[in-house]
């Protein structure tokens, strides 16, 4: 047991998600990181884009993480654009909701 002294135990998952979300969004606190940054445009992906999706989409549990270096949950929220793009939003909180990073989902 004397490996596991130090090590920090992980902080509950959010249940209220969706409702900080859109709080944090409503509030303008938000941010992107630089890699989410560099990811949109690399993707193509605009902010009005991952916006409409955060507002509107649905968590998806499955593919959230928890990030060991942050120690921190990374929530994942999927939903359709106004032209029907399948985005992955990644987002965390740190003093307000940092946006991680975004992606198309090809089914």
């Amino acid at each position: 047991m004397s490996g596991l002294r130090g090590k920090k135990k992980r902080p509950p998952k959010r249940l209220d998600l969706l409702d900080a979300v859109h709080s944090a969004l409503a509030a303008g606190t938000y941010l992107d990181t630089v890699h989410a940054v560099e990811r949109q445009q690399e993707r193509k992906i605009t902010r009005p884009e991952y916006l409409y999706v955060l507002k509107n989409g649905f968590h998806e549990k499955s593919k959230d993480t928890f990030d060991e270096a942050y120690h921190s949950w990374n929530y994942a929220i999927r939903g359709k654009t106004v032209d029907r793009r399948d985005l992955r939003v990644v987002v965390t909180f740190e003093e307000g909701l940092l946006i991680v990073t975004v992606m198309e989902v090809c089914t």
